[in-house]
């Protein structure tokens, strides 16, 4: 059986990633080991497991995902890695289905992903429970009826839940450290592996529970890190990422972006933008394309100018 190393990276949320621990703890073939890539000064009190755990600390006061990503991998032992997110939850047979499924493919593996309401993971959870409450991401398209399917968009890959053999990810350079904060570390990843010539595929079965946490789509409170690196994303291939979350702050008033110019926030996100874009508990996740129909539609009432929808937010 191929050797796997399961990698997170933790900052906040010290409940999630203990779920995350009991999940691995829980599956058809152990993990290796996990590794913890901390972005917080302390480390984390997990509990017991029957695989190691190691916690390696990342420098850097704002999110620093790809170096993270890339410093976790080069810390494994394994000859497959796991990519999970802290948030999400392993079915028992996620190790499993990577570590065979890897072995018919070398690429970069994407398994499916489930998203929970608030309150799913509340006492001790069950995965029949999961299952009966989880729901699919609108954005993201299911998996396979089986196996393993080719993917030709780099656009499709997110990065909470995926795996490629380490070699392989050594291979590409990982992720591009430039990147910071919240916002397109993960798309430029997926380019960069498709121009590297490695196959990006979906696959049956590496299940994950995504946990219910408050957000916000368009991710306002990360307005900053999205500019910046959208900018540098444009200056590497020569168009934008994230653009739909761009296009929803020029909306909002937040940003300017005239053409041949740099994109300029021209305001902070407001107590209003913050309500427009929020999570509700009982939603399982949030997306961009309710708060863009909302924003046109106001638009169309009070004419196109974005500044008019300073009125909108004060009411919204």
């Amino acid at each position: 059986m191929t050797s796997v190393s399961v990698v997170t990276l933790a900052k906040g949320r010290s409940e999630h990633l203990v779920n995350v621990v009991l999940g691995l703890s829980r599956q058809t073939v152990l993990p290796d080991e996990l590794i913890v890539a901390v972005m917080q000064p302390e480390p984390y009190d997990l509990p017991e497991a029957p695989f190691p755990i190691r916690q390696i600390r990342v420098e850097g006061e704002q999110l620093p995902l790809a170096a993270a990503r890339n410093f976790a991998a080069r810390a494994a032992n394994s000859e497959l890695l796991v990519f999970l997110d802290m948030d999400c939850i392993p079915h028992p047979r996620l190790v499993e289905d990577y570590a065979e499924l890897s072995g018919a493919l070398d690429g970069l593996l994407m398994g499916e992903v489930m998203y929970l309401p608030g309150g799913a993971t509340r006492n001790d959870w069950s995965y029949d429970e999961f299952a009966a409450v989880a729901v699919k991401h609108s954005d993201r398209r299911g998996p396979p009826p089986s196996g393993i399917e080719i993917c030709p968009d780099y656009r499709c890959f997110w990065s909470l839940n995926f795996a490629m053999r380490r070699a392989t990810f050594l291979a590409t350079g990982g992720f591009d450290e430039r990147y910071y904060g919240y916002g397109g570390e993960d798309t430029d990843f997926g380019k960069t592996v498709s121009q590297a010539g490695v196959p990006i595929a979906w696959i049956k079965g590496g299940l994950a529970y995504h946990q219910y946490h408050p957000h916000h789509m368009p991710p306002v409170h990360h307005i900053e890190s999205v500019v910046r690196n959208a900018q540098l994303f444009e200056s590497k291939w020569g168009y934008r990422t994230m653009g739909h979350w761009l296009h929803a702050f020029l909306l909002m008033g937040l940003i300017e972006d005239e053409p041949g110019e740099a994109i300029r926030i021209v305001r902070q996100p407001a107590a209003a933008d913050f309500a427009l874009t929020t999570q509700q508990s009982h939603e399982p996740y949030c997306n961009t394309a309710r708060v863009l129909r909302y924003l046109k539609d106001e638009l169309a009432l009070q004419g196109d100018a974005p500044d008019g929808l300073t009125r909108v937010m004060q009411t919204a």
